[in-house]
């Protein structure tokens, strides 16, 4: 997805529930360093956008709204969400 849209969207990895370590390790084994990614230790941010678990999206607009969508979305659902993220 970074490679596809990343020069029209900003992507943000947020970790929780788990240390910066885990975070990294995860970062390095899925291949995801490509965009940056912030360890949520405190859950500061989950609370924020109202996660409760993972795997977790939020997509926010230019004018700053917010919709979460909990749990795994598939590349379609997840190009599908991005699209229209653009579009609007």
């Amino acid at each position: 997805m970074q490679q596809s849209y990343g020069d029209q969207v900003t992507f943000i990895g947020v970790a929780g529930r788990d240390d910066a370590d885990a975070m990294t390790r995860f970062v390095a084994d899925y291949g995801l360093g490509a965009f940056p990614h912030i360890a949520d230790l405190d859950l500061e941010l989950w609370r924020e956008f109202g996660i409760t678990s993972q795997p977790a999206f939020v997509f926010i607009d230019d004018d700053g709204s917010a919709r979460g969508l909990l749990g795994a979305l598939g590349v379609d659902r997840l190009t599908r969400q991005i699209e229209n993220l653009i579009a609007s």
